[in-house]
């Protein structure tokens, strides 16, 4: 599975973007602030680039979820589920709508089908860019 984060709308506490899996618009996407030099931590979106994408159980959320691995200076970089840039701390969010400002509809939803759908694969990488 090849899935493609595309950032479009950087504000000044959160990013937004679109997710593409397999050259197929999914869904929106939240994720903290793109931040030229140093990182904040808790405030910073992870850098661009192409990572693999796993599933392993989250000691935070007490459950499987994916996981982005080898993320330069960022550990534990997830996708789940949320609605606002303070629901992230570096991982990114997924969203059915988005009507404006620092707000994702639809989350668990939108969550729900992409994680079905990543575990019927064997591999997959994301693309952010």
């Amino acid at each position: 599975m090849k899935i493609k984060v595309k950032r479009y709308e950087f504000r000044d506490t959160y990013t937004v973007g679109r997710m593409y899996i397999d050259d197929v618009y999914f869904c929106y996407t939240l994720e903290d602030k793109v931040r030229e030099g140093a990182k904040v931590n808790g405030q910073t979106a992870i850098p661009t680039g192409t990572y693999n994408v796993i599933i392993n159980h989250s000691n935070r959320f007490n459950r499987d979820l994916p996981l982005l691995e080898n993320v330069p200076n960022f550990t534990g970089v997830r996708i789940h589920a949320g609605n606002t840039s303070k629901d992230t701390d570096g991982c990114i969010l997924l969203g059915q709508t988005y009507a404006g400002k620092d707000f994702i509809g639809s989350s668990k939803s939108a969550f729900d089908v992409f994680f079905e759908k990543l575990k019927q694969v064997k591999t997959a990488t994301i693309e952010i860019c």
